[in-house]
């Protein structure tokens, strides 16, 4: 046997607590038909809102690990109409998590059905906020997110901004209506 000291352990890693937003990632794709249309012939925009929040719905659930319901929407922005016969693909990731709520993120993009060599078009973006809910339909907690990619942290730091914003804007309203009542 050695006299001899062991060497020292090195120091353990912090523990990182939660899920990477490529864990609970969803794609979607569907094709256009003329029974989504508006008036002027192009897809109508509920029918895109809806196409996106099933995907987050989707995202939130297999971050959660169970039923997530809508909570809100805060932001979709249309860029480009979409039109009847398109494919549609909608890409989602959680950008934010907190106790019970997360933000999803969606991007949705079409491309012609009849010319795969067309580059995929960005026609819209939206932010959901979603609650995990257990069976009696009460908040429940999520896990933590942790964010490992440049973009991922820029979408986490960017879902924290519209988190404050989502806040702020709640308690100014409140504040007036105790002001009137």
């Amino acid at each position: 046997m050695s006299s001899q000291p062991e060497p020292p352990m090195p120091p353990e890693e912090p523990k990182r607590h939660g899920l990477s937003p490529s864990y609970a990632r969803v794609s979607l794709a569907v094709v256009t038909s003329s029974a989504q249309a508006n008036l002027l012939g192009n897809i109508h925009g509920g029918e895109i809102m809806k196409l996106a929040d099933s995907t987050a719905g989707a995202v939130a659930a297999r971050h959660s690990g169970g039923p997530a319901v809508t909570a809100a929407m805060d932001e979709m922005a249309f860029l480009e109409p979409v039109h009847v016969g398109d494919i549609v693909r909608t890409f989602a990731q959680v950008n934010w998590a907190g106790r019970s709520s997360m933000e999803i993120g969606v991007r949705v993009e079409t491309q012609p059905w009849n010319d795969p060599s067309t580059t995929s078009l960005h026609v819209a973006s939206a932010y959901f906020v979603f609650v995990a809910v257990d069976g009696a339909g009460r908040a429940r907690q999520v896990p933590g997110l942790v964010p490992e990619t440049a973009d991922e942290l820029r979408r986490h730091r960017e879902a924290e901004i519209r988190r404050a914003h989502r806040l702020a804007r709640r308690r100014a309203i409140e504040a007036g209506r105790s002001r009137q009542a």
